[in-house]
């Protein structure tokens, strides 16, 4: 696409959907009537044949969990992104306090969400051509179509955005507090295994429908509140009492919900919040444990 074409497409790029690190999103309607998401993305270091070969990678990636990449302008200092719209917009807005979202995720649609996210990052750790990390899931970063069904966005940005290094050696902490598995701050290499930690935290608020930086003063105090409750929730799955999975799943879910389902999102999210990235499973392994729960 031209720039000029994006400037038409989003009425001069009026309709703000979104802000991150990694540039705005806009809404855009194309000539053909389709609405889109369009990003403006910011930091981009790469020559324009890069960009073009990184995105000609992306927009093949094809999943039914993943956001459709469909065009990209490279206009000059230009770089932005062009890829599916979604009316019901992000997982975030049903997650915050329930005055600010007028619906409620029912137990159903949350586990079904779940497993769309871990087989959408199962495809892209193992099945599609380009072993590709996303660096960033977070509510934000799943899109819900008009059945609630989830799709993951964002997910070429770590190649897109890369500053020079590889990803054996990322200089650059990526992600958002919260959600950044223990690694990125120290001098470990970032293998898939930050994409698992993130889904453990993405795990643990579609259980309690609040979120993590919701639960603490500051948010340097994010990680300290989970060490503590995956040693709370280890020691609890231990034991056989069913009664307490009750007071830890959302209130405003109605009674009861799937013990079965919500024991296994629970022991999920446990093993993926693990320290020590090794002991963390694959999302292949993920969307393996869900299936079994499923219905």
């Amino acid at each position: 696409y031209t720039y000029r074409e994006l400037v038409s497409a989003t009425r001069k790029f009026k309709d703000d959907l979104g802000r991150g690190a990694s540039g705005i999103v806009y809404k855009g309607v194309l000539e053909d009537n389709r609405a889109v998401a369009v990003k403006k993305l910011a930091e981009i270091n790469q020559s324009e044949e890069e960009f073009q070969h990184e995105l000609t990678v992306i927009s093949r990636i094809y999943h039914m969990n993943l956001v459709r990449v469909w065009g990209f302008c490279s206009d000059g200092p230009h770089r932005i992104l062009v890829s599916e719209y979604f009316e019901n917009g992000s997982l975030d807005k049903f997650l915050s306090d329930i005055k600010s979202s007028e619906i409620l995720l029912l137990w159903k649609q949350r586990f079904d969400i779940a497993l769309g996210v871990a087989r959408g990052l199962a495809y892209l750790h193992h099945e599609c051509s380009e072993w590709v990390i996303h660096c960033d899931v977070k509510p934000e970063n799943i899109l819900l179509d008009q059945t609630f069904e989830p799709k993951i966005t964002d997910f070429g940005l770590a190649k897109l955005l890369n500053r020079g290094g590889s990803t054996q050696n990322v200089s650059h902490v990526r992600g958002t507090l919260g959600y950044i598995a223990p690694e990125w701050v120290s001098s470990l290499p970032i293998t898939a295994k930050v994409d698992v930690y993130s889904y453990g935290v993405v795990l643990l608020e579609l259980l309690t429908g609040t979120r993590v930086s919701e639960l603490v003063e500051g948010p340097g105090e994010v990680h300290n509140m989970l060490r503590k409750l995956v040693r709370m929730l280890s020691a609890k799955l231990e034991g056989e009492e069913q009664s307490w999975i009750d007071g830890f799943v959302d209130s405003k879910l109605n009674r009861p919900v799937n013990y079965l389902q919500a024991r296994t999102l629970i022991k999920l999210a446990v093993s993926c919040l693990e320290e020590d990235r090794s002991k963390r499973p694959t999302m292949e392994y993920a969307v393996q444990t869900l299936l079994s729960a499923d219905d």
